[in-house]
């Protein structure tokens, strides 16, 4: 990783910090998602934003919160997120439905706290995040490469029966889990019936 990688992923990191401090002073139902909850959990840094997922009715006290330690509020076109960008460019995704599900309570008191950045914060529960990464793929966004790493390297916290079965209704999702059978990266699964998610 060269020194720009290291700069970029400090300031990830810093805003992680600011940002997730500020949702929990403020009450917010949220835990931490993507490539920084993968990061909290031992795999590869490959950061690019900081995720949070959050119960959608705590999205204006997020905002809130957010808009009050200086990060400027945008509104996308897409109905499941918020951004915040923090004042280098950092963003912040604040995420209230997966793969067209809402994120539920439930979810996030799965959430485990870990100390992520000098900060002990919610963190996705290993086979939800594994289920927020993979249910989403479809033919337009179906990188298996890049999320290869970073699930071998969380193979061992994710229950697979269980991430085989909530993501048995798509061919994306269940391709990716069968892939990581073929590649002997899991042990094969045998899913229970479909369970609810999240």
């Amino acid at each position: 990783m060269g020194s720009h990688n290291h700069a970029v992923t400090d300031a990830i990191l810093e805003t992680l910090k600011r940002a997730g401090a500020g949702l929990k002073e403020a009450g917010v139902r949220f835990a931490l998602a993507g490539g920084c909850a993968g990061y909290a959990r031992g795999a590869a840094p490959s950061l690019h934003d900081v995720d949070f997922a959050l119960v959608e009715e705590d999205v204006p006290l997020a905002l809130k919160a957010l808009d009050g330690l200086g990060f400027q509020i945008v509104k996308p076109p897409e109905d499941w997120l918020v951004k915040a960008y923090n004042g280098e460019g950092v963003l912040v995704d604040m995420i209230f439905s997966i793969a067209e599900r809402p994120v539920t309570e439930e979810l996030i008191a799965r959430a485990q706290p870990i100390t992520t950045a000098a900060i002990s914060l919610p963190v996705l529960e290993a086979t939800d995040l594994v289920v927020s990464w993979i249910l989403p793929l479809s033919e337009h966004s179906c990188d298996y490469g890049s999320l290869l790493p970073v699930i071998r390297a969380m193979r061992e916290q994710v229950d697979w029966d269980r991430v085989a079965a909530i993501v048995a209704p798509s061919p994306y999702a269940s391709t990716f889990v069968t892939l990581l059978e073929r590649l002997r990266i899991i042990t094969p699964t045998s899913p229970a019936p479909p369970v609810g998610w999240p």
